[in-house]
């Protein structure tokens, strides 16, 4: 089984450096430009599958067109609770919010959100059902969940969740020996692992 994990395009929460997991943003515009120059050499056969968020709908259309595809909501970006539509310049000076991003913000909550834990459980369980099927599988997602699966399933290389989120309309393909960076047009990546 081959795993495409592709990172929705940009929103303006991306572009004004907001946090936004739980919020049903569209993608913007300078997004939906940037996805409609890529091209991925996607093997026939591949089933496709997005959160169900609306800027994931619209970056299966915008790179794939009207395909076929399933809702799996296991698979949405984590939910930053009262932190959702702000940016570290409005919250850096607020007592919940330092308690927050320190010292683990993996295992803390934010008031009324969840956690990089409780989201990583829940992907885990969707990725799990995904592994019973066998078939190779396009998820169009969000950049904290490919961070995260990507830190669980390759915790030899070391890296942080912000060293692999990929950019927007990017990811990773993954398979049994290893995983890639996607590339565009079907070139060929010398970073395979």
């Amino acid at each position: 089984m081959k795993l495409y994990l592709i990172r929705h395009g940009r929103t303006v929460a991306n572009e004004t450096h907001l946090y936004c997991g739980s919020t049903d943003l569209p993608l913007s515009e300078k997004g939906i430009a940037e996805l409609q120059q890529l091209h991925y050499n996607i093997p026939a056969g591949c089933r496709f599958l997005t959160s169900g968020m609306l800027r994931t709908e619209q970056t299966l259309y915008h790179l794939f067109g009207d395909v076929p595809h399933r809702i799996d909501s296991r698979f949405r970006e984590v939910d930053f609770g009262v932190f959702e539509g702000k940016g570290y310049d409005e919250l850096k000076e607020q007592p919940d919010y330092q308690a927050w991003i320190s010292p683990d913000n993996e295992k803390n909550i934010p008031p009324g959100g969840e956690s990089g834990e409780q989201m990583l459980q829940r992907v885990l369980e969707g990725l799990r059902e995904l592994q019973k099927k066998q078939e190779d599988t396009v998820l169009i997602t969000h950049g904290g969940v490919i961070a995260a699966l990507m830190n669980h399933l390759f915790p030899e290389e070391e890296k942080n969740r912000y060293q692999w989120q990929p950019v927007p309309g990017s990811g990773y393909e993954i398979a049994q020996e290893g995983y890639r960076l996607l590339v565009c047009d079907g070139a060929e990546n010398e970073n395979n692992v």
